[in-house]
């Protein structure tokens, strides 16, 4: 029998051609996939997790189609300037300087920190992480042989010049889009667009990350980074480059553009080029110079799991702006509990998982599989998920089979979540979920009891702690922590 997943052909939206192109791997039968992965200067906002969970996605439905995957997603300790300019501070450099830390404690403090967020998420570890000062000497090879015919050294470092590649830009449209807001000018480019592959260390100053170049004693730019780790771990070419929407103005046009010097032709580096949009927030906390700026352990902290987030993405295509809201974001937890409840009702009914013989299951899996085909459509695929718990007239073992593999993409954990799993006390919470319990019991009997002074004062009691009392809620939830 042909899987679902067979059923249709993997339509992905390439950045490069502004077009919906069908996935072919260079390599049959493997899909090889690199990220963007984060600065570790500070912690990660939802924002910058957004893009991580479209990667993840993207993976998990390249697995599911049946390649195997190799993805790679680096960790920029180095090169990556305040301004993603030319000129400025090294953003780990500056944030060691203000917290009186080694340079390489503040890297390990952060990247493990994103890491957690990452298992929060449930998002799957990629094949390897790639750490950019582990790369350096092999980064200075690789500008060592471009130099020649494509670079040129200034005081302040060795500069790329992009007149030396065809349609430098052609990926950010930089002739007529504003893609070129972000570069200041550096006194003897010979264009605007020109960047630092190799920025020397000014004469007088020592920094904590150095090394010996050709060019003087200095470090990378944070462009040259990810060329040389995708061409390392992955090999030119390779099929997909992720990132966020940001990245298609600047960053990814340069890294093309080492890239054809490197290669010594016109193709990219990957075949595909692939980004996110922005996560849209109206409070203003999406800043990391917010003080409390938007994080997942932020809401963790006001009792809200980490995978409503998740979903919350998903309820959105990848391309689309996704506005951050707390109603928007309570509203996908709620939806997380009616899965998570109704999974979990099934696995009441089955001990294991069936067969998927049904033909309506057939064919809402290849409905699923079309949905997650079309560039990702995960918001078309949830309602298909919804749509096999709805078939109460076929087996409990069949739809635990056939929700196991589209969560296998969907990736929200729905065969090993429990309900207590989402009742997350918060950390300003000054009352524990037994004694919650242990109060809506003595409220029920007092409201028996008509008794309702006493039911009131219990209510009142609970609403003092920051606990809200449901009554009448269809999911069964009685009670609900406040955000």
């Amino acid at each position: 029998m042909t899987s679902p997943a067979d059923t249709a052909p993997l339509m992905l939206f390439n950045s490069l051609t502004r077009s919906l192109e069908a996935f072919e791997p260079v390599h049959p039968g493997e899909a090889r996939v690199y990220s963007c992965g984060p600065t570790v200067y500070n912690y990660a906002h939802l924002g910058n997790m957004r893009a991580y969970v479209f990667a993840d996605t993207l993976g998990r439905v390249l697995s599911f189609k049946g390649f195997a995957l190799r993805h790679i997603i680096n960790i920029t300790d180095v090169g990556h300037l305040t301004d993603d300019a030319d000129d400025g501070e090294d953003k780990l450099e500056k944030a060691a300087a203000e917290r009186a830390q080694s340079i390489w404690d503040i890297a390990r403090h952060y990247t493990e920190a994103f890491w957690e967020d990452i298992k929060a998420l449930n998002i799957r570890q990629p094949a390897e992480w790639s750490i950019a000062t582990d790369y350096v000497p092999k980064m200075i090879e690789f500008a060592r042989s471009i130099a020649d015919k494509h670079c040129y050294e200034l005081p302040s470092g060795l500069y790329f010049d992009v007149s030396t590649v065809s349609d430098y830009g052609s990926l950010a449209r930089a002739a007529t889009e504003a893609g070129e807001g972000r570069i200041e000018a550096v006194e003897g480019k010979r264009n605007a667009q020109d960047f630092a592959i190799w920025r020397k260390t000014p004469a007088g100053e020592t920094r904590q990350m150095e090394w010996d170049s050709p060019w003087g004693k200095g470090a990378p730019g944070w462009h040259l980074e990810c060329s040389v780790m995708s061409e390392a771990l992955l090999g030119f070419p390779f099929d997909i480059h992720t990132g966020g929407i940001d990245h298609r103005e600047i960053h990814h046009p340069n890294e093309i553009a080492q890239n054809q010097a490197y290669a010594c032709s016109h193709g990219s580096g990957a075949r595909f080029w692939m980004h996110n949009n922005f996560l849209i927030d109206r409070t203003g906390k999406m800043s990391k110079s917010s003080g409390e700026f938007l994080r997942l352990p932020l809401l963790v902290s006001k009792g809200i799991h980490p995978l409503a987030y998740r979903l919350m993405c998903l309820q959105a295509h990848y391309r689309s702006e996704l506005e951050f809201s707390w109603d928007n974001l309570l509203a996908a937890l709620t939806r997380l509990k009616r899965l998570v409840m109704a999974v979990a009702a099934l696995r009441g009914q089955a001990e294991m998982a069936g067969t998927v013989e049904h033909p309506r299951l057939q064919q809402l899996l290849g409905d699923f599989a079309s949905a997650v085909s079309d560039d990702l459509n995960t918001a078309k695929a949830l309602t298909v998920l919804d749509d096999v718990l709805a078939q109460k007239k076929v087996d409990a073992g069949q739809r635990l089979s056939a929700i196991a593999a589209m969560d296998a993409v969907l990736g929200l954990n729905l065969l090993a979540l429990e309900r207590a799993d989402l009742r997350i006390r918060p950390a300003a919470a000054t009352i524990d979920e037994a004694r919650i319990e242990h109060m809506l019991k003595l409220r029920k009997e007092a409201r028996a009891d008509k008794n309702f002074a006493a039911s009131d004062a219990i209510r009142d009691e609970l609403v003092a702690a920051g606990i809200e009392v449901m009554d009448g809620d269809p999911l069964g939830w009685e009670w609900r922590i406040e955000v």
